[in-house]
């Protein structure tokens, strides 16, 4: 890494770390909810993708299964998810959100909207869309070298 590089990269560094204390990712829990950063993404992702088993949660997450098995419990056991045996093969257990699984990620939905809003209304109309193109930019550049880097473990 040339040495010209580490301002920007300390000043990326930075601001990361910035948005994710604004965001409230510091916090024991997360989006006006009871529940962890952890499970908090759990709910949007199965509300989001749809049903899905514990294995494939835990690759989007990018967590242990163990941990997701833990989280996925306490989940089932607050009412939020339930488990059903898969369509296509009973041997794995497809979770899907209940009712009030729905209504929270509703909620979450609500919160992280008013969240991000309030941030636009501070920006210009250019700056908005700015934003969004940067963000997505720098998730698939990560996303793509966590990718690179499992291929060579």
């Amino acid at each position: 890494m040339p040495a010209a590089d580490l301002p920007l990269i300390d000043d990326i560094r930075a601001a990361s770390r910035q948005m994710v204390r604004e965001l409230g990712f510091m916090d024991a829990t997360l989006a006006a909810t009871d529940y962890p950063p952890s499970a908090v993404h759990t709910i949007l992702e199965i509300g989001t993708r749809g049903p899905m088993t514990s294995g494939r949660l835990a690759e989007l997450l990018h967590l242990e299964k163990s941990s997701v098995s833990r989280m996925v419990r306490k989940l089932i056991e607050h009412g939020e998810l339930k488990e059903e045996p898969d369509i296509d093969d009973a041997r794995f257990k497809s979770l899907s959100l209940t009712a009030k699984g729905r209504r929270t990620l509703a909620a979450l939905h609500d919160f992280g909207r008013r969240q991000v809003a309030g941030a636009l209304a501070r920006l210009p109309e250019a700056e908005r869309a700015i934003v969004r193109d940067g963000l997505m930019i720098y998730a698939r550049a990560l996303g793509a070298m966590r990718s690179a880097d499992a291929e060579m473990a």
